[in-house]
Order: C-alpha cells, then sequence, then structure tokens
C-alpha cells in the first residue's frame, strides 16, 4: 500500500506540498541541531504552554503513588525533554538515510522472527506508546524474507495531516493499513501464500463498544484495553511477539523481538492480552519517562460503562 495524494482534492494536495516541503526541509537539519530545536520546544511546551501538564501530573502521580512528590516531577520534566525529542526524530523520518536509521534503532531477536515467517506463520508485533514507536517503522530494513510488513494506523480526520503521517511511516518499507482494512489484508496475503508480520500500537483507549477486557495497569485497577490483536492471532494463528524497546542515548534505541507464544490458541482467553499490558508496564516503570503520559489513558471508567453497554450484546444500549 504505497503512499499516494491520488484522494486529496486540489486544494488538499496545495496544502500538503506545503507542509511537506517545510517539514521536508526541517528533516534535513544535521541531528545536533534538531535537538537544539528541540530543547527550545520544551521550555516552550512545558514551561510557556503547560501542555496537558496538569494531566500528566495526575497521571503520574496515580501510577507511582510510592514515588516522593520530586521524583515524580523529575520524570514529569523529562518526559517533556523526550516528548519533544520524539517529535524532532519524526520529523527527521522524512528524509532520513536507511543506513543512519539502522545505526540509531537497532533490533535483536530477528532470527526467531525471519524463522518464524520463513515457516509460513504470521506474526502480530505488540507495541505500545513507548520510545520512539514512529521509527519502529524501520523493522524491514533488519527482517528479511518474503513477506508483507505492515503496521496498522487509525486514519485522522484531517485528509491532508493523514497523509502526512503516512508518508514517513512508509519510508522505510512498510505497508500502512487501516484498521478497517486489517482482515482484508491479512486474507488477500494469505490467499498469495504471504505470512504478514503487522505492527499493532495496543496501548489506545478503546472506544466504548470496543473495550474486550479490563486489568489493573500502572497501579490503575480498572483500565480498559483493546483486545482485537489477540482475536486475530486466534483467527489467524499469528504469532505474537513483543518489542521490548529502549532508549540506550539521545537519538538511540535498542529494541528486542520477545516472543510470547507461536501457538495463541493454546492459550487461555485474554491471557496475550495481559501478557502484552504486564511486559509493557515491565518497560514504562525501567524508564517511565518514555511513555505518551499526555495520553488520557484513563478518561473511561467501569461505572459508565456498565451504564452505557448491553452485557448480553456488548454494545451501547438503546435510548
Amino acid at each position: 500500500m504505497a503512499h499516494t495524494t491520488n484522494n486529496l482534492t486540489l486544494w488538499q494536495r496545495l496544502c500538503y506540498g506545503l507542509l511537506f516541503g517545510l517539514l521536508y526541509g526541517v528533516s534535513l537539519l544535521p541531528m545536533r541541531v534538531l535537538y537544539v530545536l528541540s530543547t527550545g520546544c520544551y521550555g516552550l511546551v512545558y514551561h510557556v504552554v503547560g501542555y496537558r501538564r496538569k494531566l500528566v501530573r495526575k497521571h503520574l502521580a496515580d501510577s507511582f503513588p510510592e514515588k516522593s512528590e520530586e521524583e515524580r516531577r523529575s520524570i514529569e520534566r523529562d518526559f517533556y525533554r523526550w516528548f519533544c525529542d520524539y517529535i524532532v526524530e519524526t520529523v527527521k523520518l522524512f528524509s532520513i538515510s536507511k543506513e543512519e536509521m539502522r545505526r540509531r534503532l537497532t533490533f535483536k531477536g530477528v532470527e526467531a522472527v525471519e524463522s518464524l515467517l520463513a515457516n509460513g506463520q504470521s506474526v502480530a508485533l505488540y507495541l505500545g506508546h513507548y520510545c520512539n514507536w514512529e521509527w519502529v517503522s524501520s523493522i524491514p530494513l533488519w527482517v528479511r524474507g518474503d513477506y508483507a510488513g505492515s503496521q496498522v494506523y487509525h486514519p485522522l480526520e484531517n485528509p491532508v495531516m493523514n497523509q502526512l503521517l503516512l508518508f514517513p511511516r512508509h519510508r522505510m518499507g512498510p505497508d500502512n493499513v487501516a484498521m478497517q482494512q486489517v482482515l482484508r489484508y491479512i486474507v488477500e496475503n494469505k490467499k498469495e501464500g504471504r505470512p504478514v508480520l503487522m505492527g499493532f500500537i495496543a496501548d489506545q483507549v478503546p472506544f466504548w463498544n470496543n473495550i474486550g477486557h479490563w486489568l489493573t495497569f500502572l497501579n490503575h485497577p480498572q483500565t480498559p484495553v483493546l483486545a482485537g490483536t489477540e482475536r486475530l492471532a486466534r483467527r489467524f494463528d499469528m504469532a505474537a511477539v513483543y518489542i521490548d524497546i529502549q532508549r540506550t542515548a539521545r537519538g538511540y534505541y535498542e529494541a528486542e523481538f520477545q516472543l510470547m507464544t507461536d501457538r495463541p490458541n493454546e492459550q487461555p482467553e485474554l491471557a496475550l492480552t495481559e501478557e502484552y499490558f504486564r511486559r509493557l508496564e515491565a518497560n514504562i516503570r525501567r524508564q517511565p519517562h518514555l511513555w505518551l503520559w499526555t495520553h488520557n489513558r484513563w478518561k473511561r471508567t467501569r461505572e459508565e460503562y456498565d451504564k452505557m453497554i448491553d452485557p448480553k450484546t456488548g454494545k451501547l444500549k438503546m435510548k
């Protein structure tokens, strides 16, 4: 699924061209210059604008009650510094070479994934909004073989911004697959005899009728989660692999493919979903400032869910 702007109107293409030119031009700057811009962005976003600072502070207090106020404030400041780095690193993805990308984000455990794909088994990659998830689109630079490399995305309502995000995500080789097209994509490649290597960012807030499970996550005993990735893994017998990623230095990351199971249908129901969140929480506790704390992760409550959802159908109750 190559990047294209054919679905945009003439006016939208003009807007896209202007914004693309600006972002591409900025991306050509050396990383050291981009990090100078990031430092300036931090001062503006954190100290002047205070972007979602109250929400971040609440999330940290609720998630780490065992830490002192001073420790949480330190995590808070480090988060905003990393968040601004993440922005310029994402912009860099518009022009970064494949050689530099391989140098800045390395992968371990590649052979195990290649072996699964070589045996014809598709692989579901579990990851979260942690470290630089946009750079994870460079996986095709590491994993060899005849397979369909892809990542699932949620289309934005603004078509211009949607296309701007799709361009850098496609540069390193993976297909961008809209959520609504995931089943079709897997089935079509399965018919052609090609296994699928598909990345799922599974820590978003689910819509009310998409809540698949409730579990304890980061000290929140009733966290609603998506279970769609597990359902797909079971349906298509996909191996479930978690991407454990950490930041080793500014602008450098190391990721490891960790097999959770290659026999999803032999696992208890929801076991993969719970294992994913257990591993993600371990990553966050290791480097807590590298998760997307500005995301309003716990805005849906179990009490509201019970009022809105019919327990028999799992759908919104009729008013």
